[in-house]
């Protein structure tokens, strides 16, 4: 729970840093009209009418009275996927292409739940799944939860491994 209350104080923090006032607008949409530049970081600061949890709140809405109330649930502290995307934009536009095409990955990872996610993860350890297993999850990873760039990343390392003998078996 002291994480959780840790990053909590962090976000009131950030949000008090900003003058803690929320301007009453609402943005009309949830995609960014113009190219984000290296001069819109921190978007949080910078736009955080841009920035908003899965559920829709806004940075002003979390809060820790809120918290406190249990309007803020812990999925509202989640990043979304355009905030990733956006944070990517700037990324590129400071050159940072790497940082970028790690935004764009993290982004496809979102919908993906954290128990299946670290499955995931456990099988790229080598040794640990056969090249069927890793292509398996390159496959669901495109079809089931749209992530084409994670997808990639599977198969390539599904190819890599045979070629290194780090599949399972091969120990």
């Amino acid at each position: 729970m002291s994480e959780i209350d840790d990053l909590v104080a962090k976000i009131v923090q950030q949000i008090g840093d900003n003058g803690g006032t929320s301007t009453g607008t609402t943005p009309t949409s949830t995609t960014n009209e113009k190219d984000l530049t290296r001069n819109d970081y921190p978007l949080y600061s910078k736009h955080p009418e841009l920035v908003q949890s899965p559920s829709g709140k806004h940075l002003d809405q979390i809060t820790l009275d809120n918290v406190m109330s249990n309007k803020i649930k812990s999925n509202d502290l989640r990043i979304t996927p355009n905030t990733l995307r956006l944070q990517g934009e700037v990324a590129n536009d400071a050159g940072r292409d790497a940082i970028q095409r790690n935004f764009k990955r993290a982004a496809e990872l979102t919908s993906i739940p954290d128990e299946r996610l670290l499955e995931m993860y456990n099988a790229l350890r080598p040794y640990r799944s056969s090249k069927a297993e890793l292509l398996a999850i390159s496959d669901e990873l495109k079809t089931k939860y749209n992530a084409p760039v994670n997808a990639g990343w599977f198969a390539e390392a599904a190819d890599y491994y045979e070629s290194r003998k780090k599949l399972k078996g091969d120990n």
